[in-house]
C-alpha cells in the first residue's frame, strides 16, 4: 500500500501544489483518529488538475470514474452541484485500499498550509481553522466528531 508520504512526495515533485486535508490532517494536528483513504487539496487550475493525475497515475493508479483531469476542471461545477461530487478519486487496482482524493470543491489558493512533521518526513496540511470550516461545510457524523476534537486541542482540553 501507498503511504502518504510517497503520494505527497509524487504529487510534489510532480509540481502539484497540495495540503493534506481529512483524516490524516486531523491526526497531524494531534487528533487520535483512524483513516484509511488520503484526501487531498490543490490549486483549481487545468495545470494542477494535469499534473496532478500525471504524477497518480506515475504510481500506477486511475481515477475511480472515467474523467480526465481537463474535464474535472472543465466541468468541476457541474459536477459538484448535479451530481454531488466531492472528491475526484483515484485507486490503485491491485490494491483496493489504497484511495486517493482529491477534493474539488475546495481550492488550495483559498486556504492556509501549515507543515507537521509525520515521521521522518514534513507534510503540508491544511491550517486548523480552514480544516474546521471544512468539517463544517461537510456537516457528516465522523466530521462533526473531528471538529469536537479539534477545537478540543485548539483549546488545551
Amino acid at each position: 500500500m501507498l503511504g502518504v508520504e510517497t503520494i505527497v512526495s509524487t504529487l510534489k515533485n510532480g509540481g502539484v501544489k497540495c495540503s493534506l486535508v481529512g483524516g490524516y490532517a486531523v491526526v497531524l494536528h494531534g487528533a487520535v483518529r483512524g483513516t484509511v483513504d488520503i484526501d487531498i487539496v490543490i490549486e483549481h487550475t487545468l495545470d494542477q488538475f494535469e499534473s496532478c493525475e500525471k504524477a497518480l497515475r506515475s504510481l500506477g493508479l486511475v481515477p475511480r470514474l472515467p474523467v480526465t483531469a481537463s474535464e474535472v476542471f472543465k466541468f468541476r461545477e457541474e459536477y459538484i452541484e448535479r451530481r454531488n461530487l466531492i472528491a475526484w478519486s483515484f485507486i490503485d487496482p491491485k490494491q483496493a485500499m489504497t484511495v486517493i482524493d482529491i477534493i474539488i470543491t475546495d481550492d488550495l489558493r483559498k486556504m492556509k498550509s501549515v507543515t507537521k512533521k509525520f515521521g521522518a518526513y514534513t507534510l503540508p496540511v491544511i491550517a486548523l481553522e480552514d480544516l474546521v470550516a471544512m468539517k463544517k461545510k461537510s456537516g457528516r457524523p465522523q466530521d462533526l466528531e473531528d471538529i469536537k476534537m479539534l477545537l478540543r486541542l485548539k483549546n488545551g482540553k
